[in-house]
């Protein structure tokens, strides 16, 4: 499932940014669970920010994801020739064919650069999925993860961010699909972050604006 496309903070308090104060509450817990993190105005900020923490040449993978989309991350990542870009290469490749390759190369990218579904002010990343293909890196696969969180993201604890994604994220991203895909989207996998043991492998970028839903 991906993180689609909205930037309205006026229709339900899932789409209302975040104060500042409780960004700051989630970045501290975030720092005391051992991912580094930054507090960026808005995603032009995150988009220069990808491009001094992403090295050129890297093997990258960006996890599907609207906040990446609607930034132009996903477009700098995958379209500018400065990275060793993986989702290109496996949109090339046949699936019923080179299945294991792409697995391995997903799982393994020396960056993943995605977004999350829910932050909590408790210091956890909540991600869902339909198909899974962008979790195992964000676990541990990739040598670097970072992710990059729109205001509005932010909730009290994991209950919230569970109901976000059921109530307000599943809808939006199952209207996407079905448009773009002519088939529905669902959550088949769940990924809970709540710590970062290795230093410095995990950076949240969390953006003081609403970016994608």
């Amino acid at each position: 499932m991906t993180t689609a496309t909205t930037t309205s903070t006026t229709s339900t308090p899932f789409c209302a940014p975040a104060s500042g104060e409780r960004l700051e509450r989630a970045a501290a817990a975030l720092t005391a669970h051992g991912f580094t993190v930054e507090i960026l105005d808005g995603a032009a900020d995150a988009r220069t920010r990808i491009k001094e923490l992403v090295p050129e040449g890297a093997g990258v993978f960006t996890g599907a994801s609207e906040t990446l989309r609607l930034s132009g991350i996903a477009e700098d990542l995958n379209d500018s020739g400065s990275y060793d870009a993986v989702k290109p290469r496996i949109l090339a490749m046949d699936r019923a064919t080179r299945s294991d390759e792409i697995r391995r190369l997903t799982a393994t990218p020396d960056v993943i650069v995605a977004s999350a579904h829910a932050v909590t002010e408790t210091g956890s990343l909540v991600i869902a999925s339909g198909s899974g293909s962008q979790l195992p890196g964000m676990a541990g696969g990739a040598a670097r993860a970072i992710w990059v969180v729109g205001a509005q993201k932010i909730v009290p604890d994991l209950e919230t961010a569970l109901r976000r994604i059921e109530e307000h994220c599943l809808p939006l991203e199952d209207a996407r699909a079905r448009a773009a895909y002519g088939s529905p989207s669902a959550v088949n996998r769940m990924l809970i972050l709540n710590a970062e043991h290795q230093p410095a492998r995990g950076t949240v970028l969390l953006l003081r604006e609403a970016v994608g839903y």
